[in-house]
């Protein structure tokens, strides 16, 4: 049976206190780039992340990419240093590194969080040290679909060697270790509101920034590097990344319903946990002790070797055509599974049949080693990635997601396997 409406993996919530703040802005004309709205906006994220007596402060901007950008600059790094980088997830993590010039250096998951693992980044720290004569000037983490990374023992290893840490918690805005905020254990952390994470500003992002120095710094460079002159006069390359003030206003009113949609997303994990219980060859993924609170912006499950999916013999990987030219679809046997970098033929023909019942859901990331534009970047595997993309599948966790609409989620799955 097919349902009779798309079931997404997660969509944009209106509070309803949207446009109260909108019409505040343009009765006061403030349709601009920054203004009060914006500044409203910081401070409500800074109270919400728990800043207050840090020192630390939260500049909103054009996109979470423009906020990993900008942490790049504020920490120097350019053509010739190289950066650490999470394999495991969406190419944003680290396409900026290129802006800069500079090199990155994938390093492979722990199957624990399923972020980047601690002994191997103490690993290609040393031997890029040894390799180089240089230390990577930055490492970027990532909290994988709202899980925090093992924050102690990474934090542990950039002391160590004296190398700032960029947290990309993109995913991660509401999820907390140890009861601190996601995106505040680095020196530097990124946060989105694209339309599909926990808040949108419809397309937008903020910093987490050290101290006020570093805030002026970054606001500086996020505002065309125009110094301080009656005249447009420019020492400095800047760029165009400050949030609109209208933006802000989308994101003051999906704040005033935050904490909500936080407990929404928990609840459809712990919902599909439920649902679950009875099939071992399925495991959702989740907090690994008290210490960790996830937002489980997206629940997430593996499928065992030991299942197999009925009509798998019909899976295929379709390409997305780009603007150089399109590409045809790729026929895939099981025996090509393991000779390749792709989702297992289950996890396709899975993906597939859930597609046909109107049901969207999404392999895991394809790790970052493993793509083409990256293919002569150092990395440091151990394949737990690699085997976490094979076997992995994202669940419809937003907003529009009802209990009856994960049992027939949940049911879908459990009706399509051997």
């Amino acid at each position: 049976m097919t349902n009779n409406r798309r079931l997404l993996l997660c969509m944009p919530h209106m509070s309803g206190n949207e446009m109260k703040f909108i019409e505040e802005a343009m009765r006061g004309n403030w349709a601009v780039p920054m203004g009060p709205h914006v500044d409203a906006f910081e401070r409500a994220l800074e109270e919400f992340l728990g800043l207050e007596g840090t020192g630390k402060r939260v500049v909103a901007l054009s996109a979470g990419t423009a906020a990993l950008h900008l942490a790049l600059v504020a920490c120097g790094v350019g053509p010739g240093d190289e950066v650490i980088c999470q394999s495991m997830t969406f190419a944003a993590s680290c396409n900026p590194v290129r802006y800069v010039g500079a090199t990155p250096v994938f390093v492979d998951s722990e199957n624990v969080t399923w972020n980047i693992d601690p002994s191997l980044l103490d690993r290609a720290i040393s031997e890029r040290i040894s390799l180089t004569n240089r230390k990577p000037k930055a490492i970027i983490i990532v909290h994988l679909y709202g899980m925090p990374a093992q924050v102690e023992e990474i934090r542990a290893v950039a002391d160590k060697y004296a190398i700032p840490v960029i947290e990309d918690a993109a995913e991660a805005f509401g999820s907390n270790y140890g009861g601190q905020a996601a995106g505040t254990f680095g020196d530097f952390g990124v946060l989105s509101f694209n339309g599909n994470k926990m808040i949108t500003t419809s397309g937008g992002g903020a910093l987490i920034v050290p101290d006020e120095a570093t805030r002026r710094r970054v606001i500086y460079y996020a505002t065309q590097a125009r110094d301080g002159y009656p005249y447009y006069h420019h020492t400095e390359v800047g760029y165009n990344y400050r949030l609109s003030n209208i933006s802000a206003c989308i994101g003051l009113g999906q704040m005033t319903v935050l904490n909500q949609h936080l407990e929404h997303h928990r609840r459809v994990h712990e919902i599909y946990g439920e649902l679950f219980a009875s099939e071992p060859r399925i495991m959702l993924s989740g907090n690994p002790t008290e210490k960790y609170d996830a937002n489980f912006w997206l629940s997430t499950i593996l499928l065992s070797r030991e299942l197999s999916i009925k009509g798998r013999e019909d899976a295929y990987v379709q390409p997305t055509e780009n603007a150089v030219g399109g590409a045809a679809a790729v026929t895939r046997q099981a025996s090509d599974v393991h000779s390749t970098c792709e989702p297992s033929v289950d996890v396709e023909a899975l993906r597939l049949r859930l597609s046909r019942l109107n049901i969207e859901t999404r392999p895991l990331w394809k790790p970052m080693h493993r793509q083409p534009v990256f293919a002569e970047c150092p990395a440091y595997v151990s394949g737990t990635a690699e085997t976490l993309f094979e076997r992995g599948l994202c669940l419809p966790s937003g907003p529009d997601i009802a209990p009856d609409d994960q049992k027939f989620i949940v049911n879908s799955i459990l009706d399509s396997i051997n």
